[in-house]
């Protein structure tokens, strides 16, 4: 099962990638995690990234497919991979296209969990993390039993800094009109597959194995 996960900021890839690894036992590969590790490792891309974020720059392309293709070639991918974040644009899907070329991969489908962008917006705002456990909650969804305190450890609750409606907005902008080529892209590769993130959590998991005709 060789997945590609899209979806806005909010609309719940987490949540379903956890479903998924936990029934296919694949993991799950974003690419904030693929540059931590090749960091860690010590890697010469991963030096090259370090470098680029330490600085405050963007890794550039050729070093983040370079990690892409050393990621996928590990043993825990044979059986499949959930992967998330990457690509961003048509020519890191031409990119990708290759190394799974090269390793002789077909991607099973490409799942895209979408909500509407007033939806997304109310999920961020209301989210309240606690600022010593990490617990998180809403203040619509699932609130906390006191208003600003942590049921799991009574910590303090905040919201964070990107969760305001200002800054979700001009994400969910950047993301659309990031993600549109790559939504033709794999339309027309005939891999494509919309799932409505609004609905209950158990209802997308189902309509995601659906569009993997599982």
């Amino acid at each position: 099962m060789y997945i590609l996960l899209m979806g806005p900021p909010g609309a719940g890839k987490g949540t379903q990638a956890a479903n998924l690894v936990k029934e296919f036992s694949i993991p799950h590969i974003s690419t904030g995690d693929m540059f931590r590790a090749a960091v860690k490792e010590g890697t010469e891309l991963g030096k090259k990234a370090k470098a680029c974020m330490d600085e405050g720059r963007l890794v550039p392309d050729d070093v983040t497919i370079g990690i892409v293709r050393e990621r996928l070639q590990k043993s825990d991918c044979r059986k499949g991979f959930i992967l998330d974040g990457f690509p961003r644009t048509v020519e890191q899907a031409d990119a990708l296209k290759s190394i799974l070329d090269e390793l002789k991969i077909n991607l099973t489908r490409v799942i895209d969990i979408s909500a509407s962008k007033d939806e997304l917006i109310e999920r961020a705002v209301g989210r309240r993390i606690c600022k010593k456990c990490g617990a998180t909650y809403h203040v619509k969804f699932s609130p906390t039993k006191k208003e600003g305190v942590c049921d799991a450890c009574g910590g303090e609750t905040y919201q964070r800094a990107d969760d305001s409606e200002e800054t979700m907005r001009n994400r969910l902008s950047v993301y659309e009109q990031q993600t549109k080529p790559l939504i033709d892209y794999y339309q027309k590769a005939k891999l494509y597959s919309r799932i409505d993130g609004s609905q209950q959590i158990e209802k997308v998991y189902d309509d995601v194995k659906k569009s993997l005709d599982v």
